[in-house]
């Protein structure tokens, strides 16, 4: 074991992340995601929902500040967005990064997923919960 290592990052998150490079994206993916469909890097996150993996990766992965939206969310198609997108706001506003979002239709959000560097597949409930992250670099 190391020192500071949020429980929720196990070694083979840790090693995905150092992985990355500059404009990777990471996919945390809810529970009813096809992660292994996908054919990429599928780390597993039994037992743990995305608003604490994404708390504990933000500790350690920089956004990147050189495109229009380092965040994206998969949309509902609905005028009333999951609510679980407020607790991701909540926590990239405490995360200190500076971050921009979007939401994405859902077929065009699989479609992007397809070019991730790696997939986290959780146990998160909440229905349309899919977040994808892209690294930026370290100052």
């Amino acid at each position: 074991m190391l020192k500071n290592i949020p429980n929720q990052i196990s070694p083979e998150l840790m090693k995905a992340l150092m992985e990355m490079g500059h404009g990777d994206e990471i996919l945390l993916a809810d529970g009813n995601f096809p992660a292994h469909s996908y054919g990429k890097k599928v780390i597993r996150a039994d037992g743990l929902g995305i608003p604490e993996i994404m708390e504990a990766i933000l500790k350690f992965l920089p956004l990147d500040t050189f495109v229009d939206f380092n965040v994206i969310f998969m949309d509902n198609g609905s005028d009333e967005k999951p609510k679980i997108w407020k607790k991701y706001i909540e926590i990239l506003e405490n995360s200190g990064e500076k971050y921009s979002y979007t939401s994405v239709e859902r077929f065009q959000f699989y479609k992007k997923c397809e070019n991730v560097f790696a997939i986290v597949a959780t146990s998160e409930t909440a229905l349309y919960a899919n977040v994808i992250l892209k690294k930026g670099v370290v100052k």
